[in-house]
Parts: structure tokens; C-alpha cells; sequence
């Protein structure tokens, strides 16, 4: 870039993290920085300029990311489990989930994921957690079991559900995507069926006031598959509720 040492560190710094300071790396990387527009020539300035906050948030281009997620086997056990817990919440999860879960789990997640962050495979911006890339995610999600996944999301999922009337709902959606991921074979109690079937009723009747009626349905119809057999004896107006605002979606 032919700038001087004091003009470039902070982006630098940036490239450093993102790629460990591989040589190879380094050159895809900006490559793919100069063609997304992210590091780009300015006539007005004569000199390179570049965006950190969007560099920092911009996803690793795939031969990076392949290297960087070969890193994962290397960490402590506590950290590849932080980061097994964030991968169950996709490509991102807000810091409030998993101080949550930090809490219901007794342990230290956000020190593990800070490692993580260190090392380049999660991003730390905008108050989230983020993986550096989809692969990164994939692979500390493949690192489960497929049936613990699907007791982790269950477990992740009651944790964060807000009580029945709480008005704080902030966790809800986040909450009823969990559920949803672990489905109906995930619940061990037979009281907790209503349970969830109940929360998904209250997520689609959130989507349905953000004007968003596929995820509304989305709920709608999840909560009908968490309904046991005699749900029209049993919970008779949850499941009235439950087709009746599905159909109207």
C-alpha cells in the first residue's frame, strides 16, 4: 500500500487476526477486500483507504477459513465446548444469550469465546458473538453428536424461554428457534409438550406483528407438532389457537 507503518496498523491488525499472518493468506484476503470495495484507491486522498469496522465484520474467503477451522482440534476442551454451544445458535448469538446459558450451565463462556475471538475463528462486534465464516460454524457443530444436539438445543431453549406473561420477550424468538431445531422427539416430560407448543403460539404472534407471516406460520405449525394426541381434550383453546391463527397465515 506504500503507507506508512502508523497509517496502516489498524488495519493490519485486522488482516493479522483474521489470517494469523499467513503469507498466502494475507494476499486472498485483500484481494477479496479490494474487489468487495472494502479497500479501495481514493483520487481525492492519492492513497489506499479502507473500512475497519465493515473489514472486521466481512466473512473469511473459503480457502482461509478451511486453514483457520483445522485450529479448532488444537484449543482446551473448555473452549471447543463454548464454541459447540455458540454453533447451535448458527452463524451468530447476542452477548445476552450466552450470559444466559453461562448462568444455567456453570460455565465460562464468554472467557472460552474470547479465546476464540483471539485466535480468529468467532468475530466480537455489535454486541454478538459471530463465526468468521460458515465452515468454522459447521465444523464445531458436526463436532457434537447428532442426538446431544438435539437435547442441547432442547435444554438451550427452555433455558432462554421467557415465563408466561413475562414482559420482557426479547429471548423468545431465539428461544422457540431452539425448540423448534430439537423437535418433538427432544421432550422427555410429556407436561412440557404444551409447554413449548405454548411458546410457539407467542413467537408466531410476535412474527405476526412485525408484519412477518412465514415465520408466524413457521411457529404456528411447529407448535401444533409439540401437541400430544388428546391436545383437543387436553389443551383445547391452545390448540383452537394454534390452526386457527395457521390458517389464517
Amino acid at each position: 500500500l506504500r503507507l506508512s507503518p502508523r497509517l496502516t496498523r489498524s488495519l493490519s491488525s485486522v488482516i493479522y487476526h483474521k489470517t494469523k499472518g499467513n503469507p498466502l493468506f494475507v494476499s486472498q484476503l485483500m484481494l477479496s477486500l479490494s474487489k468487495e470495495g472494502l479497500l479501495r484507491p481514493s483520487l481525492s486522498r492519492r492513497r489506499w483507504e479502507w473500512d475497519k469496522e465493515k473489514i472486521q465484520s466481512q466473512k473469511l474467503p473459503d480457502d482461509v477459513a478451511m486453514f483457520i477451522t483445522g485450529s479448532i482440534q488444537a484449543l482446551s476442551d473448555d473452549v471447543k465446548s463454548a464454541i459447540c454451544v455458540l454453533s447451535c445458535f448458527g452463524a451468530a448469538a447476542e452477548f445476552t444469550v450466552i450470559k444466559t446459558l453461562e448462568g444455567a450451565l456453570n460455565k465460562n463462556l464468554v472467557d472460552n469465546l474470547d479465546v476464540a475471538v483471539r485466535e480468529g475463528l468467532l468475530d466480537k462486534a455489535d454486541n454478538q458473538y459471530r463465526f468468521s465464516h460458515d465452515r468454522i460454524q459447521e465444523a464445531a457443530y458436526n463436532m457434537m453428536h447428532i442426538l446431544d444436539r438435539c437435547n442441547f438445543h432442547f435444554f438451550y431453549g427452555m433455558t432462554l424461554a421467557p415465563a408466561d406473561g413475562e414482559t420482557d420477550d426479547s429471548l423468545l424468538l431465539v428461544a422457540a428457534n431452539q425448540l423448534n431445531l430439537a423437535g418433538p422427539e427432544a421432550v422427555q416430560d410429556k407436561s412440557q409438550n404444551a409447554v413449548v407448543a405454548n411458546l410457539n403460539l407467542r413467537a408466531g404472534k410476535k412474527a405476526m406483528e412485525m408484519s412477518d407471516f412465514v415465520a408466524a406460520y413457521f411457529y404456528f405449525d411447529n407448535g401444533i407438532s409439540f401437541l400430544r394426541k388428546k391436545h383437543w381434550e387436553e389443551h383445547y383453546a391452545l390448540s383452537l389457537e394454534l390452526f386457527d391463527l395457521a390458517a389464517r397465515c
